[in-house]
């Protein structure tokens, strides 16, 4: 995409690259600091075991090396010997095994984190493509790999050297010393210098980590296209989005007109605004919009009310106070409390005539006898 539209990947990566990255295998990884991890490992645990161990080798020797004539003589003897040996082994160095498993678990995830993806493990062409593979030899990656190396090189091979020069004067007390002595102390120059050595290599981890973090955003920068083709993508077209609306708005009103044959009253403008209430004292002590619309909604609600015998009221300024200030299955604001009670007490007198309960039909109320607040008047389009 930047090739085709000419544009520099200057944006930072956005939480859809990163988590599609992440699911083909792709995260931040240092060799380095894995290898680094796995030598403090080792030099910890000839630290901390290397005294057992080397009590129990030498013990595992000594019980190899003594054997009488019948026991050399008897396969199933020294077959039994063989298994003992096997795990005495295993048992003086489980402590160096296990801390080497933590950490070859510990190093990879310690940047980037966990993560497993069958993408990473589906053949690629790429892969063994010769110029591909130019291609990497010949690049930036692989220069910092080759200074890497000689880094290595150089920080390991100087402090070895800087070790070997400290501990001189103690390397060549060995020979003085007896045997078993000489031993012991050797084991523990070994240790010491494998633990500083090692440690040696956190300088290049510490170079290696930001350069893998670093080569891993830029690898993964967009261009301003890509980002937008991303966010159109992920949230849609406008067309589609606002199809998606029009479809939301024609279920919504459907729901809503499927509520008209309940309301108590329907008060229009009279033709361009009509809106529909209820009162429910099982819902609450204020009444309540069932349904409201304009124009061809108006109509359409006025045609329910006409179909289901439910009485219309035309009032002009209570049909746009209530259409501009209520919403649908919400109710009547307190300002309008008393104008719709109103509307409703004539409404419970119409019923009532209709069971023959009042000898007069009753009157409905006039525009201008229904009061409306003036901070709920409209004025008319």
């Amino acid at each position: 995409m930047a090739e085709e539209t000419g544009q520099e990947k200057t944006e930072e990566p956005t939480a859809k690259r990163l988590r599609e990255a992440r699911e083909k295998g792709d995260v931040p990884r240092s060799k380095e600091l894995t290898t680094t991890v796995l030598l403090l490992a080792a030099a910890l645990s000839a630290y901390l075991f290397g005294a057992q161990i080397a009590r129990q080798l030498s013990a595992m020797m000594r019980y190899n090396f003594e054997l009488d004539q019948r026991a050399i003589s008897d396969p199933a003897m020294m077959i039994a010997h063989l298994t003992q040996s096997l795990f005495d082994a295993f048992f003086s160095l489980w402590g160096l095994f296990l801390l080497l498993v933590l950490a070859a678990v510990i190093g990879p995830i310690a940047l980037g984190g966990w993560n497993f993806s069958g993408q990473a493990l589906q053949p690629k062409g790429s892969r063994i493509n010769p110029l591909s593979g130019l291609k990497r030899m010949f690049s930036l990656n692989s220069l910092m790999e080759l200074l890497k190396g000689a880094a290595k090189f150089a920080v390991v091979g100087s402090v070895a050297i800087l070790v070997l020069l400290l501990d001189r004067p103690e390397i060549t007390s060995l020979a003085k010393q007896n045997a078993e002595t000489a031993m012991a102390h050797a084991l523990e120059i070994l240790i010491w210098s494998f633990l500083v050595m090692s440690a040696a290599m956190i300088l290049v981890a510490l170079v290696d980590v930001p350069f893998q973090l670093y080569s891993y955003t830029k690898k993964l920068k967009m261009t301003l296209q890509e980002i937008k083709d991303e966010m159109k993508n992920t949230e849609g077209k406008p067309e589609v989005k606002g199809r998606i609306r029009r479809l939301q708005r024609e279920m919504s009103r459907r729901r809503m007109m499927q509520n008209v044959p309940e309301a108590d009253v329907v008060i229009t403008n009279p033709t361009h605004y009509a809106v529909a209430v209820r009162y429910d004292k099982a819902r609450g002590d204020a009444p309540f919009v069932v349904a409201k619309g304009a124009d061809f909604v108006a109509l359409k609600i006025r045609e329910l009310a006409a179909e289901h015998d439910i009485p219309v009221l035309a009032s002009p300024a209570l049909a746009r106070a209530l259409y501009h200030a209520a919403e649908v299955d919400e109710e009547v604001p307190v300002g309008l409390y008393q104008s719709v009670a109103q509307v409703l007490a004539w409404v419970y007198q119409l019923r009532r005539y209709k069971q023959r309960l009042e000898p007069e039909k009753p009157e409905p109320p006039d525009d201008s006898e229904i009061e409306i607040p003036e901070a709920y008047r409209v004025d008319p389009e």
